[in-house]
């Protein structure tokens, strides 16, 4: 059905359509509206009505990129029709980026507000993420989002906006390398959405079984499992006759050391691993069950797993620095005595596939030290090379200095160490130097393409001086704390800016990694089913390991040559086709 004769109304001649770029918008009532694009964004042919998004995608298979204004509206519809399309932009998605880009990360990034900002009108709210209960797919354009104001055509401001978007990534310090970040970004969402709907391949059978063997048999009633309720027992007598102390409630726990003479700041493990008490060891051992008891355990198992799958909902680009959250679930969090549940169909093996020392090689080709980059451009273990041309040999040393280095941990052993790999390495450690002074002095950093840290005040320096991927939160100890102050704050800024350009630009290798697999493995029965930073698990036929792992290696290479331009660094995987998750590590 023709419902116009293309362009949007707005005077302008219409140009050449951008060959395989189409628009597509809900149409108000029922149906979608689509057309082709030009170059610049705008409609360069007539507009469409087809009555779903699956009718209009499957009519139109020459089309390499759909325009949208989020995937999650469109996406579920079309995996349900057993639809993948091969590429897309999703308008609000690119809306966050380009406004951090701007300074003004953590405004409203819908279509509504987008619009809204364009016009001069007053900016919606966004809408905080919905937590799915169950796998099954929402409805087309549901009532979500958040709408436009009454008699402003969808496709109109989907296209308005998108050519605006257009304008502003031009104007980006790094227009290409804006696009390439917008791209890979928008192919997240396609691998997010389609991660959830395939889910994680789950055992619930012996998920049970490793409760019942690690917590005992549960009591009737909603009280704790058997071992649990013995830890507590053996807690209470540690404090001696007549003391009851619920450990899970960390103000008794503090007060029954605090009547044995022990002062503690907090309960945490490496704080009380300090302490010559005999309610330790017990407290220790509960901490670790009752965290399996609650973040995984019966409940858990109910809400999460349905029909031999765990669908977690992934968020990408959920935090600051560019990593992926999820909504619930825990999905990137899963502990190593729970990956036993995790188990490939019969027939199928999991790819799995961990990045080797991903950040180090990142701070390799972003501050293109040479001699970083010539010790991450072999594929002998990082952090051996590494110890080998400055610390003696000494692994565990070299690997704290680059943590240290990153993460801003730099007291102590961490400041010696920090000074040695500075001789060494002097460029590497001035790049992330420079980026803590920069954010100490309230400035922005960025990414090599362009993924911008929020201003003071937006977010993110929360989460500075965190152990990051691979330093592990006992082995680093407490977490530096900065006082209540400008000077603590502009600290704690400036450790936060230290992480981002090293950890924002991981985020960008791994949003390029992934659509570089997911184009490898489109033609295969292999599907993505779980990713987490540097980490990937591919389900797949048997037959097919071999080429998942190709596929893999071919699109960590790539990735790393799009993100950073030519570097002799190498970034790989060690990958591990198992049957089940935990005899992968």
């Amino acid at each position: 059905m023709d419902d116009s004769t293309g362009g949007t109304g707005d005077g302008h001649a219409r140009e050449a359509p951008d060959r395989g770029r189409w628009a597509l918008a809900p149409a108000g009532g029922t149906g979608v509206r689509v057309c082709p694009l030009d170059a610049r964004g705008r409609a360069a042919g007539p507009v469409r009505t087809e009555e779903s998004a699956a009718a209009a995608v499957r009519a139109r298979p020459e089309v390499t990129r759909w325009v949208w204004r989020t995937t999650p509206q469109v996406q579920s519809e079309l995996l349900a029709a057993g639809i993948r399309v091969a590429r897309c932009y999703d308008v609000e998605t690119a809306e966050a980026l380009l406004l951090a880009h701007e300074g003004r990360a953590g405004d409203p990034r819908s279509l509504p507000a987008a619009w809204a900002r364009l016009h001069g009108r007053p900016v919606p709210p966004d809408r905080p993420p919905e937590h799915p209960e169950s796998d099954v797919p929402p409805s087309l354009f549901e009532t979500g989002p958040v709408p436009l104001p009454d008699g402003v055509d969808p496709l109109e401001a989907l296209l308005e906006v998108y050519a605006a978007q257009l304008d502003r990534t031009a104007r980006a310090q790094h227009p290409d390398r804006m696009r390439l970040l917008l791209a890979g970004e928008s192919a997240g969402t396609l691998v997010a959405g389609e991660m959830t709907r395939a889910g994680l391949p789950w055992s619930a059978e012996i998920h049970r079984e490793l409760l019942e063997e690690l917590l005992g048999e549960r009591y009737a009633g909603n009280g704790l499992p058997r071992r649990l309720v013995e830890l507590e027992e053996e807690i209470s007598q540690a404090f001696g006759p007549g003391e009851r102390v619920r450990p899970d409630l960390a103000a008794e726990v503090l007060q029954a050391f605090a009547r044995a003479g022990v002062r503690l700041g907090s309960t945490r493990a490496w704080e009380l691993r300090k302490v010559d008490h005999p309610a330790v060891e017990p407290l220790l051992r509960y901490k670790k069950l009752y965290r399996l008891y609650t973040a995984h355990g019966w409940s858990w198992l109910r809400s999460w797993v349905r029909e031999g799958r765990f669908h977690a909902a992934y968020v990408p680009g959920g935090a600051a620095s560019g990593r992926w959250t999820t909504n619930g679930g825990g999905a990137l969090q899963i502990p190593k005595v729970v990956r036993r549940a995790v188990v490939a169909d019969p027939g199928h093996l999991l790819v799995v596939a961990d990045a080797d020392q991903l950040e180090p090689r990142v701070l390799a080709a972003v501050s293109r030290d040479p001699g970083l980059m010539t010790v991450a451009s072999s594929g002998q273990d990082l952090y051996t090379a590494l110890s080998q041309r400055a610390f003696a040999g000494d692994r565990d040393r070299a690997k704290l200095a680059v943590l240290g280095a990153v993460y801003g941990q730099t007291s102590g052993d961490g400041l010696r160490n920090l000074a040695a790999l500075r001789r060494r390495f002097p460029a590497a450690v001035s790049y992330v130097d420079e980026a803590a002074r920069a954010g100490e002095e309230g400035r922005l950093v960025r990414t090599h393409l362009g993924r911008t840290s929020p201003p003071v005040g937006r977010g993110g320096e929360e989460d500075a001086g965190g152990t990051g991927p691979e330093a592990g939160t006992e082995a680093s100890g407490p977490p530096e704390s900065a006082p209540g102050n400008a000077a603590g704050a502009a600290r704690a800024r400036g450790r936060f800016t230290r992480n981002f350009v090293v950890q924002g630009s991981a985020a960008d290798w791994a949003v390029l990694m992934l659509a570089a697999l997911r184009r490898r493995l489109l033609p295969l029965a292999a599907e993505l089913v779980f990713f987490q930073h540097d980490e990937v698990i591919v389900h797949c036929p048997a037959e097919e390991a071999p080429r998942v792992r190709e596929a893999i290696t071919a699109a960590a290479e790539e990735a790393g040559v799009a993100a950073f331009g030519p570097t002799p660094v190498r970034f790989g995987f060690t990958t591990a086709a198992v049957e089940c998750y935990a005899d992968a590590k």
